[in-house]
C-alpha cells in the first residue's frame, strides 16, 4: 500500500472516529454536526483554493490546499455514508476505459 493510501486510510477511520465526538473540542465533529450542506460548502470551499494554488504555480501552496481538499472531501464522504471502498468501486469499474468513453457511458445512463 503506498503511503498515500496509508495515509487515507488513517484519516478516514479518524472521521469516522469523531462522528459521536464533541462538537466544543473537534472540528471534525463540528462540521460533522452542521450537516451535509455545510461540509459540502467547505469542500467546494478548498476546491476552489486548490484551483488557485495550481493556477499560481504555487508547489507548497497547492500541497497544502490540496491536504485541506482531501480532508474535507473526506468528511463529506463520511457524512452522507460514503465508503473510501464505494469510491474504489467506481474508479475500478472505469478502469480500462478513456476518459472520452467513460464521459460517454455516463452520458447514456442520464
Amino acid at each position: 500500500m503506498s503511503r498515500f493510501a496509508e495515509v487515507l486510510d488513517r484519516l478516514a477511520a479518524t472521521i469516522e472516529s469523531r462522528k459521536d465526538g464533541d462538537p466544543s473540542t473537534s472540528y471534525t465533529a463540528k462540521l460533522l454536526s452542521e450537516g451535509i450542506d455545510r461540509a459540502a460548502k467547505k469542500l467546494g470551499e478548498e476546491a476552489v483554493e486548490t484551483v488557485i494554488a495550481a493556477a499560481m504555480k504555487d508547489k507548497d501552496g497547492l500541497a497544502a490546499e490540496s491536504a485541506d481538499l482531501i480532508y474535507h472531501w473526506l468528511v463529506v464522504l463520511a457524512h452522507a455514508g460514503v465508503s473510501l471502498d464505494d469510491v474504489a468501486s467506481w474508479l475500478e469499474s472505469r478502469e480500462g476505459r478513456s476518459g472520452i468513453e467513460e464521459k460517454a457511458w455516463r452520458n447514456r445512463s442520464l
